[in-house]
This record gives structure tokens, C-alpha cells and sequence, in this order.
């Protein structure tokens, strides 16, 4: 792969409107991306969104929407890192393009949950067990294999690429009208659903409505197909991709301080444990020295935090220039933050096997996962069978429910079902709750 082609500012659904030679302005086509995206409806949304505990009462823990903007912040030093090592190396042209790595890859991050449904990832699952294992499962009949592929494997990655460039009843063609590099940036695995056994993976990157559009993006961009079907990786992604990493697992740790799930000692030492005792020994004399200025607990924990976050940083664009070939070539298979060095993987790995166990397992969070698996199988239950059977007079009342940007009567079965998943995946987690209290006869709706 090469950068003259994978930097593009060319618009997706706005190809006709493409000029080579771009006219000056304030912001560049990938700023514009970024502002976008920010101002956006589908954004807002996240801000009552489950990132992993529940939605915050006396204390403010993330949500989806806090976590994207430092997902975002993180992803830009990456991007600008990275450019400026591959200027210095001379592995690229000193261009404005290359310069711009740091925006595209900013505002890709802001995009990178957008398709995540309400309640986590347990909405997911919930969606996807309504057709494998639910009252789904008796319409397999009315789909293709790689359609059926999708809806029992519902995946929030091809769902952001989905309300990226999907044109919705009303509104413009190309979605959103990104440039294709940074719809590119978002697809962490450039592969349909029913590829998800060859590549021994659980995820993948497009369902088959947007299979053709993916394909479309690929070509423009030079992006190889590596196998039937499976292709590489646009090398911005491991960026994006070693953001989140980064800011989740880092980032959960202090939630999990602040809600007192762990002690000041035990959240210090897993931070603590980024550093080796001997060669980062003036950094710790000065966290030390810090730590005694400033009393404020979470303060401190913030303060060593922010530290982490940018050890990995560096470490993660160290092992992007030493696997540069590779990446370049989409034959690297595995992801920054699992090549980074033994002091710090091992930290990483401690960090995990903690959130594992003392987070993610935690009582509060389990109980949103059950509400949610609950909550969101019954509206599709409800929307669904609407969409299906639409002429009686409980499915229109329903039916009406439904914005009209979502084309609840398209002209396949397959099409029908996908509006009713982006409606509900575009849920937040207090509108799924509302809606489910309401057509459940639980709560009666008010007259605002």
C-alpha cells in the first residue's frame, strides 16, 4: 500500500464534487471530517450510551461519549507521531497529506463506537441471540446464508460503517459524506460476516448491505484483497485501534478507583507497574515529588494515569515503524499494544486480568447487562414482528413509532429487518428503557 493513494480527501457519495486541486480553507477535508462527526446526532447520542458501568449518579464514570473524545485525543498524538517518525526516517514525503494523519485518525476515533447499540456490549449479544437462539429464529427461511450471517452476528463495528455511509430515507447520499480515508480508518476487520470461521475471528467489518460500498472504498484507496473476500487492514486503523486500547483499559482502572471498587493502593500499583524501577527512575522520583505537592487523591491517580497513557503512546508508534514494512505490505496480524515492550505488556496484561475479574464481573455491571439483554430482546421482538406484519392494527401503531429517516418498507425482508436494527441500535440506553416501559404497558407516556 502507499500513502499517495491511501490519503484521499475524495467524499464518499460525493465523488462527482471531488477536486484534485483543493481550495484553501481554514480547516483541511479531514478537520471538516472531524467537526462533522462531533456535531452529529449519532455522537450526542453516545453521551447516554453504557461504556462498561452503569450511567453515573453522584459519580461520573464514562460513558461511550467521554470515552471517544479521549479515544480521539489519543488517536491524534498517535497520528501525529507517527507522521512526524515517518518524515524523519524518510519513509515518506515531507506532504501535507502525511501531516494530516493525526485529524483523520482524531476523527475516526469519535466514529469508532457510533454503531454500538444501548447497554454495552451485552445489547449486542442481545440482538444477535433474538435470531440465533430467540423468536428469530424461525425466519432463517427468509434470508440468504451470508444475510443470516449478519443478523445473528450483529456486530457494532459494520454498524458504524453502516451509519457512516448508509443513505437514510431523507437524507443525502454517502451518509455522513466522509472522505474514504476516514471511513477506511473505522474497519478493523476488513471482512463480511460469514468469513468471521476462515479468519478465526468474532468480529468483522461490513454487513452485506454495505459489502458493495466497502469494495468501493478498497479500490480507491489501493486496499489488497489478501484472500477471497479478506482484505488488509488500511494501516490507520492499528492507530485507531491502539487508541481505544490504550484509553479503555487504562481508563476503567480509575473509574473503577473512583467507585471504590479498587483501593488507592492496588489502582497505584498497576499504574506504577508501566514503570521499570531502575531505567524510569527519574520519572518515578518525580511522580513521587508530585504526589507529595498534591493531596487530592484522584488527582494523583489522574496525574500517574495521564503519564501511562503516554509511555504507550510512544511504545505503540515505536512498534508501527518497526512493523512498517509489514503494515504496509497488510501482512501484519497482530495489534500495537500486544507487541509493545515486555515491562509494559506485562502491565497491560495485570490491568486486563484485574478488569476481568474485579470490573467487568462486577455486580453493577452485570445488572445492566441483564436489563439491557432484556430490554432490547423484547423491542426487537415487538419491531420486528411490526415490520413483518404490517397490516394489522397493533404493527401500525407500533410501526409509527419508528422515525422516518429508518425505511421500514424496503423492498426485501432483509432490508425491512436492518431499519429496525438502526433504529434500535441507535437507541440510547434511557430511550430504550422508556420505549420498552411504554409497549410493555409498565409506564404510561406523559404529554410533554
Amino acid at each position: 500500500m502507499k500513502w499517495n493513494s491511501l490519503l484521499s480527501a475524495k467524499r464518499f457519495g460525493q465523488e462527482d464534487q471531488f477536486s484534485s486541486v483543493q481550495q484553501k480553507d481554514i480547516r483541511s477535508q479531514f478537520q471538516r471530517d472531524y467537526d462533522r462527526l462531533i456535531f452529529s446526532s449519532p455522537f450526542r447520542r453516545l453521551q447516554n450510551k453504557t461504556q462498561v458501568f452503569p450511567l453515573p449518579g453522584s459519580i461520573f464514570v464514562h460513558n461511550r461519549l467521554t470515552h471517544s473524545l479521549e479515544v480521539s485525543s489519543v488517536g491524534r498524538s498517535l497520528g501525529n507521531a507517527l507522521a512526524d517518525n515517518l518524515i524523519q526516517l524518510g519513509l515518506v514525503d515531507d506532504s501535507q497529506l502525511i501531516k494530516e494523519i493525526g485529524s483523520i485518525v482524531a476523527g475516526a476515533c469519535l466514529a469508532h463506537d457510533l454503531g454500538n447499540p444501548p447497554f454495552g456490549h451485552s445489547g449486542e449479544k442481545a440482538l444477535s441471540h433474538f435470531f440465533s437462539d430467540g423468536k428469530g429464529k424461525e425466519l432463517q427461511g427468509r434470508f440468504t446464508k451470508e444475510e443470516w450471517c449478519d443478523l445473528t452476528n450483529f456486530e457494532g463495528n459494520a454498524n458504524a460503517l453502516r451509519l457512516l455511509t448508509h443513505a437514510f430515507h431523507g437524507r443525502r447520499n454517502g451518509g455522513f459524506a466522509l472522505t474514504y480515508s476516514s471511513i477506511a480508518s473505522i474497519v478493523k476487520y476488513p471482512w463480511e460476516s460469514n468469513k468471521i470461521e476462515v479468519v478465526k475471528k468474532k468480529k468483522y467489518g461490513f454487513f452485506q448491505a454495505e459489502k458493495a460500498d466497502y469494495l468501493v472504498i478498497a479500490q480507491e484507496l489501493g486496499i489488497p484483497e489478501l484472500s477471497s473476500g479478506i482484505f488488509a487492514r488500511f494501516p490507520l486503523v492499528y492507530l485507531v485501534e491502539a487508541a481505544d486500547d490504550i484509553c479503555y483499559q487504562i481508563m476503567d482502572i480509575e473509574d473503577a478507583h473512583k467507585l471504590k471498587i479498587l483501593s488507592t493502593e492496588e489502582t497505584k500499583d498497576l499504574l506504577l507497574s508501566f514503570y521499570h524501577p531502575d531505567k524510569d527512575k527519574t520519572i518515578l522520583n518525580r511522580i513521587d515529588e508530585t504526589c507529595k505537592e498534591v493531596t487530592d487523591i484522584n488527582e494523583q491517580i489522574a496525574y500517574i494515569r495521564a503519564g501511562v497513557i503516554g509511555k504507550l503512546i510512544s511504545e505503540c508508534v515505536g512498534v508501527f515503524v518497526d512493523h512498517y514494512e509489514l503494515i504496509m505490505e497488510g501482512k501484519f496480524q497482530s495489534s500495537l499494544i500486544k507487541e509493545i515492550n515486555e515491562i509494559l505488556l506485562f502491565a497491560y496484561k495485570k490491568c486486563t486480568q484485574v478488569a476481568v475479574s474485579r470490573i467487568y464481573r462486577h455486580r453493577s455491571v452485570v445488572e445492566i447487562e441483564l436489563a439491557g439483554y432484556k430490554i432490547l430482546g423484547t423491542l426487537l421482538d415487538e419491531f420486528v414482528t411490526a415490520v413483518l406484519e404490517p397490516e394489522n392494527f397493533y404493527s401500525r401503531n407500533l410501526l409509527s413509532l419508528i422515525p422516518e429517516q429508518y425505511n421500514v418498507n424496503g423492498e426485501s425482508d432483509y432490508e425491512k429487518i436492518m431499519s429496525v436494527l438502526d433504529f434500535i441500535s441507535g437507541m440510547t440506553d434511557v430511550f430504550a428503557l422508556d420505549l420498552y416501559r411504554t409497549i410493555k404497558g409498565i409506564e404510561l407516556p406523559g404529554i410533554n
